[in-house]
C-alpha cells in the first residue's frame, strides 16, 4: 500500500510518529524541535483548517505538504515544487565506516546542516530514527538519517556532505546503509528532495530510486481573523 504516502505527513503523526505529535482536532504537527511539518487530511474541510488556526497560532506560518486546497484567506509565503522518491530496487549495504550519531553530536549535525542546507533538521530531529555519519580527522564531513515513518516505510533524509569531502560517495554509502537497515525492519526506504536538486535525483535514481510524485511544500501565512 503507498496511499499514505500521498500525505505522508499526516500518515506519520497519526500513525507510527503520533508520540512526536500535537493535535487539534483534524491537524497535526510535529513537536516544533523536532520538525517544522504541519499537516491535516487530504479533505480537510472548513473544520480542519480552522484546526489548523488553532494549531499553529494566528499570524504564524505553517509548511505543509499534502494535496488539499488551500482557503483563499491563508495566504501562501512560500512553494517549494519536490519529489517524492520510492524504493525500486535500490540495493542496501552496510556501512562500517559510518558511525551511529546520537544527542551529543547534534552541534556538530547543525553545523553541517547550516553550511550544506539539505533541508530541515532541528535539535530533537535526531529522535525520529536512526542517523548515520562519517567523519574525517574527527571532523563530522557527511550524515544522513531516517525522518517521516510511515507504516512500511521510512523516508531517508538530511543526506549532506561537506564541500570539501564531496566526490568520494559519501552520500550514497551512507543511503546504502540506512536502506540496509530499513529492510532489516521489513520497511521500505523513500525520500525527498527540492525539484531543483537535479543532482540529488540523479544520484537516488542512478542507486535504484524511482520518482513516485511530485509534492509542492507550502508555506502557509494563519489568519490573523477567522475566516
Amino acid at each position: 500500500m503507498t496511499s499514505g504516502l500521498d500525505n505522508p505527513v499526516w500518515t506519520a503523526l497519526t500513525g507510527p510518529h503520533a508520540r512526536f505529535a500535537e493535535r487539534v482536532g483534524r491537524a497535526v504537527r510535529y513537536q516544533a524541535d523536532v520538525a517544522p511539518f504541519f499537516a491535516v487530511p487530504d479533505e480537510p474541510g472548513e473544520q480542519g483548517w480552522a484546526d489548523l488556526r488553532e494549531l499553529a497560532g494566528p499570524g504564524a506560518v505553517a509548511v505543509v505538504a499534502g494535496g488539499a486546497a488551500v482557503p483563499t484567506e491563508w495566504d501562501v509565503v512560500e512553494t517549494l515544487p519536490g519529489v517524492q522518491l520510492v524504493d525500486d530496487g535500490v540495493v542496501g549495504a552496510p556501512a562500517p565506516e559510518a558511525v551511529r550519531l546520537t544527542p551529543a553530536d547534534v552541534p556538530e549535525m547543525l553545523a553541517l546542516v547550516a553550511s550544506t542546507r539539505p533541508g530541515p533538521f532541528l535539535p530533537r530531529t535526531i529522535e525520529l530514527g536512526t542517523y548515520l555519519g562519517i567523519r574525517s580527522e574527527g571532523a563530522l564531513v557527511a550524515m544522513a538519517g531516517e525522518r517521516l515513518r510511515l507504516p512500511g516505510w521510512t523516508e531517508i533524509s538530511a543526506v549532506c556532505t561537506d564541500p570539501s569531502f564531496r566526490g568520494r560517495g559519501a552520500a550514497s554509502t551512507l543511503v546504502r546503509g540506512l536502506v540496509d537497515g530499513i529492510r532489516a525492519r521489513g520497511e521500505q526506504p523513500f525520500m525527498h528532495a527540492a525539484a531543483s536538486n537535479t543532482n540529488a535525483i540523479r544520484l537516488y535514481e542512478s542507486m535504484g530510486f524511482r520518482i513516485r510524485l511530485r509534492p509542492t511544500f507550502t508555506a502557509l501565512r494563519v489568519p490573523v481573523t477567522a475566516g
